[in-house]
């Protein structure tokens, strides 16, 4: 099993912790059993600067550092108009090499683009332009649609996104492997649009923090490199890509519609039953994930397209904990469980995952050991998050009641 987070941040980005770089990323990493991160923000001149000093070359466009494997990649983001509409758009950008890095960096910053402003930088091309750009300097630069459903800036956000890829992608479409779900949608929800067959769903953490690596992230049988993930998304290769680790979409902070400074949280048919209207203050609703899938679906809940990359829904263990335990869960009793987790299973997402529930249980006792099985089933209760608001993910209680609500 060989894990890989490709989209998170550095410290160079707004609203990010200070411990977003290769040292910390690393250590935390290993904890959780991620194998291989996107360094993030590889536009960044600073930031750039010091990973060419701290990473080593492995070869194939892979580097690494205290036993963590690398590739190169940034989020940029696009704001633009199109077709007498303002469009915003993230794109995950994945490189092969520092050389093609600095060559992009140039050619944007002859366009006047301000690389050092954010770590995640803006810019007013378009998506074909910024397409073009990239492959004119290096046709194998990967890019990949980030968060592809969030409201305010993604391919198809209610706010400012298109309605289908070929919209958005024009001549580009078929360099385009893969789209990332973000934490607000899942696999299922993604297959219900048939227009996403031609692309490999992928979930990433889009972390801010190193607490926050691998919430989700993709598995695959055995150890990449640049190269060879490029050909399995581009192939839809199952037997190398095994499955994707995603949220609960619920707990995603944009799955619901709503308002948040009014307290307002809706499911889509009751958005549709207020006209699209905030009951408290009368504007727009923002539009969740949710309502904009079902907008544009095309097939019922529950179709499974064939060749489908299978996915699994998991919980962060310190959550898991602070639900057993009934405290928060970044208190030092969920701290020293969790160190004992780890020191006795192995790393979080081995523990999530794999390891026996009589192993759980000998550690971590019977009820801790019960609700980590309950995650991996599914039996979950959840509050959905809506308009920026994280939903809330809770161990349902096993077998308290006949009529016990599960979320499957």
């Amino acid at each position: 099993m060989y894990v890989a987070d490709l989209h998170l941040h550095s410290k160079y980005s707004r609203a990010t912790s200070r411990n977003m770089e290769p040292r910390a990323l690393a250590r935390v990493a290993r904890r959780k059993g991620v194998h291989l991160l996107g360094t993030g923000d590889v536009l960044h001149p600073a930031y750039r600067q010091e990973l060419k000093e701290i990473l080593r070359e492995k070869g194939n466009g892979v580097y690494e550092y205290d036993g963590v494997d690398f590739l190169l990649t940034t989020e940029t983001s696009h704001v633009f108009s199109q077709n007498g509409k303002l469009r915003k758009i993230h794109l995950v950008l994945l490189f092969p090499d520092f050389d093609t890095v600095d060559r992009v960096a140039r050619k944007l910053e002859s366009l006047g683009g301000n690389l050092t402003a954010d770590g995640r930088p803006t810019f007013g091309l378009s998506v074909v332009d910024m397409l073009d750009l990239l492959f004119s300097v290096n046709e194998e630069v990967l890019v990949i649609p980030a968060h592809a459903w969030t409201p305010w800036f993604s391919l198809f956000g209610s706010r400012s996104g298109f309605d289908s890829p070929e919209e958005a992608l024009g001549p580009f479409l078929e360099k385009v492997p893969a789209i990332e779900t973000g934490l607000s949608s899942d696999p299922p929800m993604n297959w219900r649009v048939s227009a996403l067959d031609r692309f490999v769903l992928v979930s990433n953490s889009d972390a801010h923090s190193p607490d926050k690596i691998g919430r989700e992230a993709n598995v695959f049988s055995e150890p990449v490199d640049f190269y060879e993930l490029r050909r399995i998304l581009f192939d839809h290769d199952r037997q190398r890509f095994l499955f994707t680790i995603e949220f609960f979409p619920e707990e995603g902070k944009y799955h619901y519609d709503g308002h948040r400074s009014c307290g307002v949280r809706f499911h889509p048919r009751e958005t549709r039953q207020h006209r699209g209207l905030c009951p408290v203050c009368g504007r727009p609703l923002t539009v969740g994930v949710l309502y904009r899938v079902e907008q544009l679906a095309d097939r019922p809940e529950g179709y499974i397209p064939p060749g489908a990359i299978p996915y699994r829904h998991l919980v962060p263990l310190k959550e898991i904990l602070a639900d057993v335990l009934g405290v928060g869960p970044n208190t030092k009793k969920v701290a020293q469980v969790y160190e004992t987790a780890l020191r006795h299973l192995g790393p979080e997402l081995e523990i999530l995952l794999r390891v026996p529930e009589a192993d759980l249980e000998r550690w971590l006792g019977p009820k801790v050991a019960r609700a980590i099985v309950q995650v991996r089933r599914g039996e979950v209760q959840v509050e959905p998050g809506y308009d920026g608001v994280y939903g809330t993910v809770r161990v349902a209680p096993p077998r308290e009641s006949p009529n016990q609500g599960t979320l499957f």
